[in-house]
């Protein structure tokens, strides 16, 4: 189901999977969590909640997988236009495409993302502010990487690319933004190494078994 609000802008999804992966040593969006390369996992959640939902990747990655996709249009590829500065470009991206809409901006190493965690942040979306984001439970500061970003936030992202800074994390904690209490602690955790993958393979197993 499509959340369709009137007083707020349409709301597309963006999948993160330009990271080189270098500490992991192979890719990362390629994981098989639930079933199905992690890429394809997140789009499928959020094509149940979003207009449109776009894969953000380099542009070798968007050579690499054209053909793949050639038989599954409701995959769609949007190549970096700011390369080599991290996940700012694609969101920065995005919003060249489309500046007057939202984006639902979720990164490919949090595996234990699900439908309950997409909804309750849609659920607490303000669009008054310049983003929704779930507060990190180890630190208190904001996830960028699994929010909503509103079109407000677009020329503030340019101006910050344009001055070098390029954590999206800073751009939140600078700005107003709607902060979340995360339900589950576990929920933002990000797998960066193949000893953390072991470590998520665990609880995925534990919550399979209800536990």
């Amino acid at each position: 189901m499509v959340y369709n609000d009137p007083i707020s802008p349409k709301l597309n999804g963006l999948v993160l999977i330009g990271g080189k992966s270098q500490r992991m040593g192979s890719p990362k969006e390629k994981i098989q969590w639930n079933g199905k390369e992690q890429r394809y996992y997140l789009i499928d959640l959020l094509q149940a909640c979003c207009e449109a939902v776009y894969i953000s990747c380099r542009a070798e990655q968007a050579i690499e997988m054209a053909d793949s996709l050639e038989l599954e249009q409701s995959y769609k590829l949007l190549p970096d236009n700011y390369p080599n500065i991290g996940p700012i470009g694609g969101i920065m991206t995005a919003f060249d495409l489309f500046p007057d809409q939202a984006w639902l901006v979720l990164a490919c190493d949090l595996p234990l993302v699900d439908s309950a965690a997409i909804a309750s942040l849609i659920q607490r979306r303000d669009p008054l502010k310049i983003a929704t984001a779930f507060t990190s439970p180890q630190d208190t500061l904001p996830e960028p990487l699994f929010a909503i970003w509103e079109p407000e936030s677009y020329p503030i992202l340019k101006e910050q690319v344009a001055q070098n800074r390029l954590s999206p994390r800073k751009v939140l904690i600078r700005q107003q933004v709607a902060l979340i209490d995360s339900f589950d602690a576990r929920m933002l955790t990000n797998v960066n190494t193949i000893a953390e993958v072991n470590r998520v393979k665990a609880i995925i197993a534990e919550k399979s078994q209800g536990r």
